[in-house]
């Protein structure tokens, strides 16, 4: 009977701890479901398209960045309105003058447009990249997307993926600089006063050949950065152009010490 008694209240001890761990892995399991769900509301909240400026531009070199060009007021990051759904459609169809129809987000029919300014109130010349980066992509969407940039006066640039059919790129296109960076371009010779306008428009092309039924439902999320500096393969590359002057001008000097030198023990000969 004493045997029984045991037994059974052994049972019950291991049933206890059994409930004990189960209720914690499942408070575990909810709290991991509750951060993926803050995170991914972090990620996709304030549209599809975030544009920002480098502080350290804004701190150092008085570079502001604004959408509105009647009140100019400096924003550290601004956001583009998204559209619940985008249709493809054909780069024929964007209006040929969308770069002049307004400051901020005018969307249109399946395609997102937003337009902002960069100003330089400092009394620096500068250089800037900007680059836009992939942050994620769900059903390769990002095969048949197409970003096109317009640049104060200068003619527009389209940018898509390379074709994977034949390696080149698209019809009238500049293929993405890489997979995570579609977009990476320096402005050099941002001088005191100036003021760069941009008008970026994101859509799917349907003559592309890749825009077929298997990218439906997909979705893309994007984000513009504007810095004085970029990273390639990891490393910081600042002002190319500018350490490739300095490079050039050592050059020089060390060639102007030669030919003195040679002169000098010509001279002595």
């Amino acid at each position: 009977m004493a045997k029984e008694v045991t037994l059974t209240a052994e049972k019950v001890k291991k049933k206890k701890k059994f409930y004990k761990i189960v209720k914690w892995l499942l408070l575990i399991l909810l709290i991991l479901i509750v951060a993926v769900y803050i995170v991914l509301t972090v990620i996709y909240k304030g549209g599809k398209f975030t544009i920002t400026l480098d502080p350290n531009m804004a701190m150092n070199q008085s570079i502001v960045l604004y959408d509105d060009s009647f009140y100019k007021e400096s924003q550290a990051k601004l956001y583009a309105s998204k559209l619940d759904f985008m249709d493809n459609i054909s780069i024929k169809w964007i209006p040929k003058d969308i770069h002049n129809e307004g400051d901020g987000p005018h969307n249109g029919d399946n395609y997102i447009a937003y337009t902002f300014y960069l100003e330089n109130r400092g009394v620096d010349t500068v250089s800037y990249w900007y680059e836009i980066m992939i942050d994620d992509v769900v059903k390769n969407v990002d095969d048949a997307v197409r970003i096109m940039i317009y640049r104060n006066d200068e003619e527009r640039k389209v940018y898509a993926k390379l074709s994977p059919l034949t390696g080149k790129p698209e019809a009238d296109t500049t293929p993405f600089y890489s997979d995570k960076s579609p977009v990476l371009e320096e402005r050099a010779g941002f001088k005191p006063g100036d003021i760069d306008r941009y008008t970026l428009v994101v859509w799917l092309e349907g003559d592309d050949p890749e825009c077929v039924d298997a990218i439906l439902g997909g979705e893309i999320k994007m984000h513009m950065e504007i810095r004085n500096e970029h990273f390639v393969d990891g490393e910081k590359a600042e002002n190319n152009k500018q350490e490739e002057t300095k490079t050039e001008e050592n050059k020089t000097e060390s060639s102007s010490e030669e030919v003195t030198e040679g002169w000098k023990e010509t001279k002595e000969k």
